[in-house]
């Protein structure tokens, strides 16, 4: 017998239990017979979810009872519910997967309870076995059972009888069934399905290796999205030890191979789900205008919450250097040992470049610059005063954090036309803090000191900065002076001071010490003498020389100046600095680069770190700006001298040497 939907017709039984009086037992049965229309649903069907035992009918199972509890049976028809048709779903992903996954972990024991979640890891188990009574439901079984018990009464009064015995020994055996069923599975749902408690899955292994502990909680994984580390103590006291740079610039590549990070940052970044940047609060993108901000504001672009972030040890790594090209038009074949010193390991934050009697070709000097710093660095800034020239570039990651910047001029020659003697400013603000660079070329000649004088006093005077951007602290500021309008600043150039003493003393004082003791040259500076007078750079401080005078060498060779001049070796090339507040310059190394030797000076150079103060929303913002078709060419260049010199080291392995005898 079949049903109109195709399917074959199975009989269903349902047992009810008789009492003493036909009476009573046809009330008891028509109870029941409710009852058990009302559990399934409305339709008069009667279902059993499951099976007592895989491949076993009921009327197997009913031949296994008692025959008074047969003759008591009512037995019904039933219709089964046809298989469920397998859905369909597309191709996940790996992320789509695992995402699936963990929220079947959490939503483990609610899927247990939903006969409709086909999608859960226990559906399957849940249509084969019996329904837990879970949060005050019961299965038709149970409540078949329930109803049975409550007609048949207590255990005393179905022993009292005959017939109430005939119903405990039927009742027992249909317990324990269901008993053995719930024994079978209950290992598989890791839970008393029938003594009311919820079941559990097993655990979910993963399926790879979990990443290993660091000294915190965060794991390698989530430390990394972080790319300062402060906390690491053994390399900041080496750094403070070796070269006094602490980690704020190291690059992405170094910080994610040694696993350093900051600490709390790194939890910071695990409150975002979507990125390993800080998150941002929508009332925060909502309330903030981002023209006027307080210092400790959550959300400023250029508070203590984002200089944190980049900086944790609020200082910043800043590379100064001067060099006098003597117009050279041949630039030197490589820049590495200028800009990028084996000593210290790490790059500097911001790269600061002043030349005099700069090359004719001002553009192929700046592209050879952007060539050499690589594509971690954009030009921020370039600005020329006839050959003197200036180039700021800086990490592309701190370009958000610059104000506009600003430049200035001053000649200080009495004809304005020639341009090879003055001075060039360049300022801007990064986070709350001011900086002012000038390079100079001052007045040439032994004896000119006063002339020199008058070129600083010149250009302090008439150096018009700043312009737009607000001063930091203006109450410290002077009229009459730029160099107090800026919390940092840097003056370096060709100074042109000399040394008062003979050509032949000072050669004699180098060749007695070869290595880095100059302390007695530096008795006969000039510079050092007028600055110990507060004459010129008041204010200012130098770091300590230990390098041999930069000025004036033989062009190509190491030699000082072998024509019939014979100028007297000098340290005309300085770099000096002032802050407004103590000690937020720090000196890391002074030095000159004696491997570039296209013109008579070597260039010389300074690192600093500089202390960095959190600053407010209503400066003019440089908003990202950088020379980006100079970028594009330097980038050009590094990859085609890349590719050039692999093809040079392939066709030197390739080639082969003939020897004749």
């Amino acid at each position: 017998m079949t049903t109109p939907n195709g399917f074959p017709l199975h009989a269903g039984t349902c047992v009810t239990r008789s009492m003493e009086g036909g009476a009573v037992q046809d009330l008891h049965a028509k109870k029941a017979g409710k009852a058990l229309k009302k559990e399934a649903g409305g339709n008069g069907l009667l279902t059993f979810e499951d099976p007592p035992r895989v491949g076993t009918s009921l009327n197997e199972a009913l031949k296994l009872l008692p025959g008074e509890l047969k003759a008591n049976m009512k037995i019904k028809s039933i219709t089964p519910r046809p298989p469920r048709k397998p859905r369909l779903e597309r191709a996940a992903s790996l992320d789509e997967k695992s995402w699936r996954r963990w929220r079947r972990f959490r939503t483990s024991q609610e899927s247990l309870t939903d006969p409709n979640e086909t999608s859960s890891s226990n559906g399957s188990l849940q249509e084969a076995s019996l329904s837990p009574p879970v949060r005050g439901r019961a299965s038709p079984w149970q409540q078949c059972c329930q109803q049975n018990s409550l007609h048949g009464g207590s255990a005393d009064a179905s022993e009292a009888s005959p017939t109430g015995k005939s119903r405990g020994a039927g009742g027992s055996e249909l317990g324990k069934r269901a008993s053995e069923l719930s024994s079978a599975f209950g290992g598989l749902l890791r839970g008393k399905a029938f003594a009311g408690g919820k079941p559990r899955l097993a655990q979910i292994l993963p399926a790879r290796p979990l990443p290993p502990l660091e000294l915190n909680v965060a794991s390698h994984t989530l430390r990394t999205a972080n790319r300062i580390d402060s906390d690491c103590v053994d390399y900041q006291q080496y750094s403070q030890h070796k070269f006094g740079r602490v980690s704020s610039s190291l690059s992405d590549t170094r910080l994610h191979g040694n696993g350093m990070v900051c600490d709390s940052c790194s939890t910071d970044s695990m409150k975002s789900t979507f990125s390993l940047l800080t998150p941002i609060r929508s009332k925060d993108v909502r309330s903030r205008s981002y023209l006027e901000g307080s210092l400790l504001a959550s959300g400023a672009l250029l508070g203590a919450e984002e200089l944190s972030r980049y900086f944790p040890d609020r200082t910043v790594g800043i590379f100064v250097a001067t060099w006098n090209m003597q117009g050279q038009k041949e630039l030197p074949a490589n820049l590495d040992d200028f800009l990028l010193p084996t000593d210290p390991d790490y790059a500097q934050d911001m790269y600061v470049i002043g030349v005099q009697e700069g090359c004719p070709d001002r553009r192929e000097w700046e592209v050879r610059l952007q060539e050499t710093l690589g594509p971690h660095y954009v030009m921020l800034y370039s600005a020329a005063h006839g050959v003197l020239y200036m180039s700021v570039f800086i990490r592309r990651d701190l370009i958000w954090f610059c104000s506009e910047v600003e430049y200035a001029t001053v000649t200080t020659r009495i004809v304005s036309q020639i341009k090879t003697k003055g001075a060039l400013g360049i300022c801007f603000t990064f986070f709350g803090t001011s900086f002012l660079f000038i390079t100079s070329h001052f007045t040439s000649g032994d004896s000119k000191v006063n002339e020199r004088k008058l070129d600083y006093n010149k250009t302090i005077q008439a150096l018009t900065l700043p312009k737009n951007v607000p001063d930091t602290n203006p109450y410290r500021s002077s009229a009459s002076d730029v160099t107090t309008r800026f919390d940092e600043v840097f003056w370096f150039g060709d100074f042109n001071f000399r040394l008062n003493k003979d050509r032949e003393t000072v050669e004699s004082i180098l060749n007695q010490n070869p290595g880095t003791d100059v302390s007695k040259l530096l008795a006969y500076d000039q510079l050092t003498s007028e600055m110990s007078r507060g004459s010129i750079f008041k204010g200012f401080q130098e770091a300590d020389i230990h390098f041999r005078p930069s000025y004036k060498f033989d062009i190509g060779k190491d030699s000082y100046d072998t024509t019939s001049k014979q100028r007297t070796p000098s340290y005309t090339d300085r770099v000096v600095y002032r802050s407004r507040y103590k000690d937020d310059i720090q000196a890391v190394r002074y030095s000159s680069c004696p491997g570039i030797k296209t013109s008579d000076h070597r260039p010389v150079f300074a690192l600093f770190r500089v202390r960095v103060r959190p600053g407010r929303d209503n400066i003019p913002l440089a908003a990202g700006q950088f020379d980006r078709e100079l970028y594009l060419i330097g980038i050009k260049r590094r990859i085609t001298r890349e590719l050039q010199k692999r093809r040079e080291q392939k066709d030197q392995r390739s080639s082969s040497i003939c020897s004749i005898s």
